[in-house]
């Protein structure tokens, strides 16, 4: 069923035929009317949901969606993980123990329901905002926190910005602070997993505002006419840091530009967490089969700031953000599940309780923990050790040369 609703709605590529006689010869449509082509010729591209929003009640049975229920309390419990660790590294960057955060408050199903589609295997290339994918895949919390904290634990060893991610071991590449970066990085790696016929997908994460980068639209035509199978995620949060939608585009979203490109793409209600899913594996089953590329635009809301370097207030107000909160995932997954009595105020309880506690902890542990020490500054950096750098001068100042 859902895969008819989605077809349905999706992955068509539609000719505007104009109001007069075409003649269609190879690839291209001939007219003799002279016009502009614009957004008033194409309809607006939908948006694919599951879970009703306002009446929770309308929204499918369990067995409806055909989803586990083991997964769907997986999906609610991850979300609520990300919430508290947010939380609590939150506040600890405010009270001076860390130097920097942001959250995913409002955007944790786009990053898990996506996560829950994937096999462990598929590779992927983040942004800011995807940290639920590694509590998704088991990181635990200490390593999430000794990142954070730059502390010796720290896999990264300290060289990179707090919640600048990446494991080898749960195929997530380390972030980039610039913008974009990662797109053209993963046509490529997903351009390799062709070459090498592996039956995976590269998955790419970026943000709308990221969308506005020269990297995003040439790594958008690579994927397309080199046909490579990755599968790119837009997180569509309504700001650029301080910058809305309005003032980003003029189009139809970030959407329209995949058919553009050639890449049949899907629109989804990000704050729907089964849609997420059921859109992210369509998406994964198709770009397994045909090798070829996907854009999935999630059309979701920031709750928090962009970062603990941001006040939003000043660019947005209370009313707008109060507006948002009884539609942001968690709540509205919250709600399914206890319609279907798949979760309870008791569980949800003992359950934050005890993550809060253990988070808590891990953090009380990473605080104790040295900085890395500067033999580690080019562990892991190269292949094969330079020897310049693994027999270092050591001059009277004790300086290295």
């Amino acid at each position: 069923m859902i895969s008819n609703i989605v077809s349905k709605f999706i992955f068509r590529r539609t000719i505007v035929l104009y109001r007069c006689k075409i003649r269609m010869e190879s690839n291209f449509c001939y007219t003799n009317e002279l016009s502009f082509i614009n957004k008033m010729y194409s309809p607006v591209i939908p948006t694919y949901r599951v879970l009703n929003n306002e009446y929770i009640q309308k929204s499918p049975t369990v067995q409806e969606i055909e989803m586990d229920t083991n997964l769907l309390v997986k999906m609610y419990t991850t979300m609520i993980s990300l919430n508290i660790i947010d939380t609590m590294l939150y506040e600890c960057q405010r009270q001076g123990r860390i130097s920097f955060y942001m959250t995913n408050f409002g955007e944790e199903a786009v990053q898990i329901g996506s996560a829950a589609a994937l096999l462990s295997d598929d590779i992927v290339y983040a942004q800011y905002r995807e940290s639920g994918i590694l509590l998704w895949r088991g990181l635990n919390f200490s390593d999430l926190i000794n990142q954070c904290y730059g502390n010796c634990k720290d896999k990264n060893k300290g060289r990179q910005m707090p919640v600048h991610y990446g494991s080898k071991e749960y195929k997530f590449v380390t972030l980039s602070s610039p913008l974009t970066t990662q797109l053209p990085q993963a046509v490529g790696a997903a351009y390799g997993l062709k070459q090498m016929q592996k039956n995976l997908c590269i998955v790419c994460y970026f943000g709308e505002g990221a969308a506005s980068e020269g990297d995003a639209h040439a790594a958008l035509n690579f994927a397309a006419t080199l046909i490579c199978p990755v599968i790119f995620i837009c997180r569509n949060n309504q700001y650029a840091i301080s910058t809305p939608i309005q003032q980003q585009y003029g189009g139809d979203g970030i959407a329209a530009r995949g058919p553009a490109y050639g890449i049949n793409t899907i629109r989804v209600d990000g704050n729907d967490i089964i849609a997420m899913y059921n859109a992210t594996k369509f998406a994964r089953e198709y770009t397994i089969q045909e090798k070829k590329p996907v854009l999935i635009e999630a059309m979701t809301y920031r709750i928090g700031h962009h970062s603990t370097s941001d006040n939003s207030t000043m660019y947005r107000s209370n009313q707008e953000i109060n507006s948002h909160k009884n539609k942001i995932p968690i709540v509205l997954f919250k709600k399914y599940l206890e319609q279907f009595n798949l979760w309870d105020m008791n569980k949800e309880e003992n359950f934050i309780n005890f993550n809060k506690k253990t988070v808590l902890e891990a953090i009380t542990i990473a605080e104790k923990h040295k900085i890395p020490s500067w033999e580690d500054l080019f562990t892991d950096v190269y292949y094969k050790m330079p020897n310049h750098i693994s027999h270092p001068v050591v001059e009277e100042t004790g300086w290295l040369v």
